[in-house]
C-alpha cells in the first residue's frame, strides 16, 4: 500500500474506495473512455520530475499531473488563471500575490483498490494544495543540490533566486512567500511584464515533499507519485507506454476541465511503427506522421481526411559548439553550412507538414518576436551562391587551401526515422554546394538532450519550443551568454544587451524592433545557430474523437471526448 503524506487510515481507505464505487458505478475495462496516443518518437521518457524535465514529452505529462498558479490559453497564448484564482501587482510593478483555490487536493492511484483516490491526513481528512507546497516547489527547483537544469529561469524573475541557485545565501532570502494556506507573494527585482507567465511554468509547480522524501529519486514511479492535476498517474513501463487515469477530485480550470476520458495510454514508439498501430485502429492519435509516408496519407481518402496539420509554436535548428574548432572559430563557415540548406526543399521533399522555412530563430507570432510581414528581408534564406562565398572567406580566415584541409566535422541527432531523413538530406546539400563531408551520428533519443546539454555535438539537430509566449524565452533564454539552456556556448555581449533591454521595454513595437537585431546577429552575422524551419503539428486523429490543437503550449487531453 502506498503512503501518503501523514500514513493512511484503514477507514479513509474504505470511505474513500466507496466514494470512487458510488461515483463512477461498476465501470469495467470495457465501458472505459480509453485515449491511446502515441509520441512522437520512441524510446522512454526520462523524467517526469517536474523540477528536472525539459523534453516537450516529458512536459505533455507533467501538464496532465501538475497544474501552474497561471497557465496560457491554448488558441492566443493569453494569460489565464489556473490553481491561483486572481493575482494583484504592486504600483512598481515587481510584487505579484497571488490567491490560490481552496478546492485542489493531492491524490494517487491505487493499484489494489483500482482507483484514484484522495491523500488523506491523519485524522482522515483530504489534504489541500496549499501555498507551502508550492513553496516547496520553488525551494526544491533553485536549490543547487536538485541540479535543474531549468532553475536559471524561475531564478532570474524572483529576488534572491539566482544567489541562491549559485549556493550563495538561503532560500529565507528569496523572495517567495506564503502568506497564509492560499496566498503566495513573488517579488522580483525589475518590473517585467510577463513574469506571472515564469510563475506558472511545471518547474515551479505545487510539488510532495512527503512523496518525494518517501520515494527519493524514484518518487515519480506510481508507487510513489502524488499528484493533483485532471489525471494520475497509474501506470508506467519504461520503454512501453505510460497510463494516466482521470481524476475525480479534479474541480476544474478554465484552462484544464475536467476530463472526458478515464485513461490517457501514451504509447511510446517510432513513428512507422507508431503509423502502423493506427492504421490497425489500435492507436486514436499520433503525434507525428513518418516523413516517408506523408504521400502516402495525403493520398489515401480516409487518413487524409484524419489528418490535422496546425500551428505550432516551435522552431526545428541546428546548434553549433562554438567552444570547437574550425566552427568555433569562423562565422564564415558557419554561415556557410546556413546558407547551403535548401529549407523549402526539406519541408517540400520530405517533412511535407506545411512548416515555414525559418529565417530566424524566434517563431513568429509570439509575442513581440518579428514577423514575415514585419520584417520580410530579416534573416537568412538558402543562397548557394553566397554560401560558396562565406566558404571562401572561411578558408581564408582559417588558412586553408581547401575543404580537404578542414578537420572532420560530426552532426549528432535523436535517433528517429523523420530526424534522420531531415539530417540527410542536410548533410548531402553541404556535400553539393560546399564539398564539406559531414558524418552523422544518432544518439539514443531519450536521453539525447541531456547529452547535448552536458557535452555539445560539434553540430546537433534540436528544437526550441516555447515555455511561455514571448520572444524572451527563444532569444534570451537560448542564447544570452549565460543561460543554462546556451547549449552552442554562444558569447556576444552585444546581442546580450539588446535582449536584456528587449526584456524591460513595454513598447510592444520597440520590443519588436530590438529583438529583429538580436536576430540579425544571432543568424546573420554571427551564423550562431543555423534555423530550418517552424514547426507544425502534423497529427492523425480518428474520426471518433473530439479534439482541440494547441497553437501554444502542450496538448490539453482533458478536453479531448469521443464524439
Amino acid at each position: 500500500m502506498k503512503k501518503n503524506r501523514f500514513g493512511y487510515l484503514a477507514i479513509a481507505i474504505v470511505v474513500v474506495a466507496s466514494f470512487l464505487v458510488m461515483s463512477l458505478g461498476s465501470v469495467t475495462a470495457q465501458d472505459m473512455k480509453v485515449l491511446r496516443y502515441s509520441r512522437s518518437v520512441g524510446g522512454d521518457l526520462n523524467t517526469i520530475d517536474p523540477s528536472l524535465a525539459e523534453a516537450a514529452d516529458e512536459l505533455q505529462v507533467i501538464e496532465q499531473l501538475f497544474i501552474g498558479l497561471t497557465a496560457q490559453d491554448e488558441a492566443t497564448g493569453d494569460l489565464v488563471p489556473s490553481l491561483a484564482s486572481a493575482w494583484e501587482v504592486s504600483e512598481d510593478g515587481l510584487t505579484y500575490t497571488f490567491t490560490l483555490r481552496d478546492d485542489v487536493t493531492w491524490v494517487h492511484y491505487n493499484e489494489e483498490s483500482g482507483a484514484v483516490e484522495q491523500v488523506m491526513d491523519d485524522s482522515g481528512n483530504p489534504i489541500a494544495v496549499t501555498a507551502n507546497d508550492f513553496l516547496y516547489g520553488w525551494e526544491r527547483t533553485l536549490n543547487p543540490e536538485t541540479a535543474s537544469v531549468y532553475a536559471f529561469l524561475p531564478a532570474g524573475y524572483v529576488v534572491g533566486g539566482a544567489e541562491y541557485l549559485a549556493g550563495e545565501g538561503t532560500f529565507e532570502d528569496v523572495a517567495v512567500k506564503a502568506l497564509d494556506e492560499w496566498t503566495i507573494e513573488i517579488t522580483q527585482s525589475e518590473p517585467v511584464g510577463f513574469a506571472p507567465y515564469i510563475y506558472g511554468l511545471w518547474m515551479v509547480r505545487a510539488m510532495p515533499a512527503w512523496s518525494i522524501d518517501e520515494g527519493g529519486d524514484e518518487w515519480t514511479e506510481p508507487e510513489y507519485i502524488n499528484t493533483y492535476g485532471p489525471f494520475a498517474l497509474k501506470e508506467w513501463e519504461h520503454d512501453v507506454d505510460l497510463t494516466l487515469a482521470k481524476n475525480p477530485f479534479w474541480p476544474g480550470t478554465e484552462d484544464a476541465p475536467q476530463p472526458n476520458f478515464d485513461e490517457v495510454n501514451y504509447v511510446f514508439l517510432d513513428p512507422p511503427a507508431s503509423l502502423a498501430e493506427y492504421e490497425a485502429g489500435n492507436i486514436d492519435a499520433l503525434a507525428a506522421v513518418p516523413t516517408e509516408e506523408m504521400d502516402r496519407v495525403k493520398a489515401d481518402s480516409t487518413l487524409s481526411a484524419e489528418l490535422n496539420i496546425t500551428t505550432r509554436d516551435c522552431t526545428y535548428y541546428i546548434g553549433i559548439d562554438h567552444t570547437e574548432s574550425p566552427l568555433g572559430d569562423s562565422a564564415h563557415l558557419r554561415l556557410a553550412l546556413s546558407y547551403a540548406i535548401d529549407r523549402q526543399s526539406i519541408i517540400d521533399n520530405i517533412t511535407k507538414g506545411n512548416q515555414i522555412p525559418a529565417q530566424w530563430f524566434s517563431r513568429p507570432g509570439l509575442i513581440a518576436a518579428p514577423t514575415l510581414d514585419s520584417n520580410a528581408d530579416l534573416g537568412i534564406l538558402y543562397d548557394p551562391a553566397k554560401a560558396q562565398e562565406e566558404l571562401a572567406l572561411a578558408l581564408e580566415e582559417l588558412g586553408l587551401a581547401s575543404v580537404d584541409e578542414l578537420p572532420p566535422l560530426t552532426a549528432a541527432y535523436g535517433d528517429s526515422a523523420n530526424h534522420g531523413q531531415i539530417m540527410q538530406a542536410i548533410q548531402q546539400m553541404w556535400t553539393d554546394t560546399l564539398g564539406i563531408e559531414v558524418q552523422l551520428t544518432g544518439l539514443d533519443s531519450t536521453t539525447y538532450f541531456t547529452t547535448v546539454s552536458e557535452d555539445a555535438p560539434t553540430l546537433f539537430r534540436s528544437g526550441w519550443c516555447s515555455d511561455y509566449p514571448d520572444a524572451d524565452n527563444f532569444d534570451r533564454t537560448v542564447f544570452r551568454s549565460d543561460s543554462e539552456q546556451n547549449d552552442s556556448s554562444y558569447v556576444n555581449e552585444a546581442y546580450d544587451a539588446i535582449v536584456d533591454q528587449a526584456r524591460l521595454e513595454s513598447d510592444l513595437e520597440t520590443r519588436r524592433a530590438l529583438y529583429a537585431q538580436a536576430e540579425e546577429l544571432l543568424v546573420l552575422q554571427d551564423g550562431a545557430v543555423i534555423p530550418i524551419y517552424w514547426y507544425t503539428y502534423v497529427q492523425l486523429i480518428k474520426p471518433t474523437i473530439e479534439y482541440t490543437t494547441p497553437a501554444f503550449g502542450y496538448q490539453r487531453w482533458a478536453k479531448w471526448n469521443t464524439k
